[in-house]
């Protein structure tokens, strides 16, 4: 975080705390008591769909980019339970959401469809003439049964 009111993706792009809605819940797993009364575990919720502070380009990249993480109202969510802390799980929560937007950011390089070479072809074509002969070694001869 850059200050107490923003957290930096890149630096063009700062969401403002504001956006960002904190849930807090029972954690799961061992504990005893601690676990059964805390609630530690952190949910932060980011509508990617209609944050102010997304450009168009920007929201619709994230909304391609992080479509298997969207619910359908465009809701981003990250949830951390690693720590029995409520404050470290939501820094944990916070520098995911970081990561996740970054990387949803980041341009990916275009492929370069490439053909195999020569060579390729070549010992390709012997490997599966191997398998053909191997599969045929194994071959029963039915006509010596009877």
């Amino acid at each position: 975080m850059d200050d107490d009111n923003t957290i930096a993706i890149t630096e063009d792009l700062q969401v403002p705390l504001s956006e960002i809605e904190f849930r807090f819940s029972p954690s799961r797993g061992p504990g005893g008591q601690h676990a059964n009364r805390s609630h530690t575990r952190v949910t932060l919720l980011f509508d990617v769909a209609n944050s102010p502070s997304l450009d168009d380009s920007i929201r619709e990249k994230l909304l391609h980019e992080l479509a298997s993480r969207l619910d359908s109202q465009g809701i981003l969510q990250v949830t951390v339970q690693d720590t029995r802390s409520q404050k470290q799980n939501r820094d944990l929560a916070i520098a995911r959401f970081v990561s996740l937007l970054f990387d949803a950011l980041q341009e990916q390089p275009e492929r370069v469809a490439t053909k195999p070479t020569k060579q390729m072809r070549k010992r390709w074509m012997e490997e599966r003439k191997q398998h053909s002969q191997r599969k045929e070694e194994r071959r029963r001869d039915w006509s010596k049964d009877i």
